[in-house]
């Protein structure tokens, strides 16, 4: 039997595409049953520092957590405001040191898987003016572009009421102060107040007995600044805002002006020629630490300690490592003025001196 050459090719054309139907199919039933099984993701949710909220919003983090089944949620709220706020349903609490972890443990809470995350010096934040003008008096010095501020001159300065002028910016309107969160509520302004009432006992780590004799010179220094923020975040954002005139000069965590330059570069390039962080002689280390108040928070533990996350928070929001994984030099942020190594830390005074500063500034 001939066949004619237009049905060979007819054949041919039909057997081509039975096979292209039943290859697809076959790879798409490849594909199904080699397809990586979904992730279940589990809320977790709890309380966070303001100044940790760019990382905990970053897309790239959210990735992260969603990889290892977590969708990471919070409150806001000052590291000791935290530690008496609501925990019903919260699964962590995510404070910046260890003082309100302290504090955390004598108000009940189970602070026994508590782990440091994050490690961020404490540094004063001003503006070129100020700084300069400072430097002139002694009051501050400057090495190449790193500027630091002599805590002991600072704290007499404020103990004997002098003026902005005196110690040497002729523009400056009042006493000189450095502003800070409130020390009751919120870590930042509560180390700075740990770091006053250590130079005012000469260097030592203050004790219940040296803050109860400095107690009027302590809430002296902090009755110049007035009213003050309670997240750390919030009162960055005043400073960079406000201007000169306003916030002259504010206690901070190194990691803001970080942050800023990666993730707000148009900010950034704004304030850059203005902004000066200033590195306090001494200053003390903020140790951001979690505390999981069950298993998700444990979970969640260690997803931050785990290599990706310290590598990722250093290089894109400024926070030092709990172990120095992955991290390289500071130069990275192209931030004039920064250090890798903090050359003079003080350590915090102990709980017991801590919960007497509090008193203290609470006016008990």
């Amino acid at each position: 039997m001939n066949i004619s050459k237009s049905k060979v090719v007819g054949l041919a054309a039909l057997l081509a595409v039975v096979l292209i139907i039943g290859g697809t199919v076959v790879f798409r039933n490849w594909q199904t049953q080699n397809a990586p099984t979904p992730v279940e993701t589990q809320s977790v949710t709890g309380y966070l520092g303001g100044e940790k909220i760019s990382l905990f919003e970053d897309g790239e983090f959210t990735k992260l957590a969603a990889s290892h089944g977590m969708n990471v949620d919070y409150r806001k709220a000052g590291s000791l405001s935290m530690m008496e706020a609501d925990r019903k349903d919260m699964d962590y609490l995510f404070p910046s040191s260890k003082a309100a972890v302290e504090y955390g443990k004598a108000k009940g809470i189970d602070t026994s898987r508590a782990d440091i995350v994050f490690n961020s010096p404490i540094v004063l934040y001003t503006h070129r003016q100020v700084a300069d003008g400072l430097v002139k008096t002694g009051l501050m010095s400057k090495d190449g572009d790193v500027y630091h501020m002599d805590m002991a001159k600072a704290v007499n300065a404020m103990k004997a009421n002098k003026t902005w002028a005196d110690v040497g910016w002729s523009a400056g309107y009042g006493q000189f102060r450095i502003d800070s969160t409130d020390p009751v509520k919120s870590n930042s302004g509560n180390e700075y107040a740990a770091l006053v009432a250590t130079v005012l006992n000469g260097g030592q780590p203050a004790t219940s007995a040296s803050i109860d004799r400095d107690r009027a010179s302590i809430k002296a220094i902090f009755d110049k600044s007035g009213w003050m923020e309670t997240s750390s975040e919030d009162s960055f954002n005043q400073f960079l805002t406000l201007g000169v005139g306003s916030k002259p000069m504010m206690v901070g965590y190194e990691s803001q002006i970080l942050d800023l330059a990666v993730n707000q570069p148009d900010a950034w390039k704004q304030v850059k020629s203005d902004i000066v962080l200033v590195y306090p002689t001494p200053t003390v280390w903020s140790t951001h630490m979690l505390i999981p108040l069950d298993a998700k928070g444990e979970k969640l533990l260690d997803l931050l300690k785990s290599q990706d996350v310290q590598k990722f928070a250093w290089e894109h929001h400024g926070f030092r490592s709990a172990n120095y994984v992955g991290t390289d030099p500071i130069k990275r942020f192209g931030v004039s003025g920064t250090v890798d190594q903090i050359p003079a830390v003080s350590e915090l005074p102990n709980n017991d001196a801590m919960q007497k500063l509090l008193n203290v500034l609470s006016g008990k």
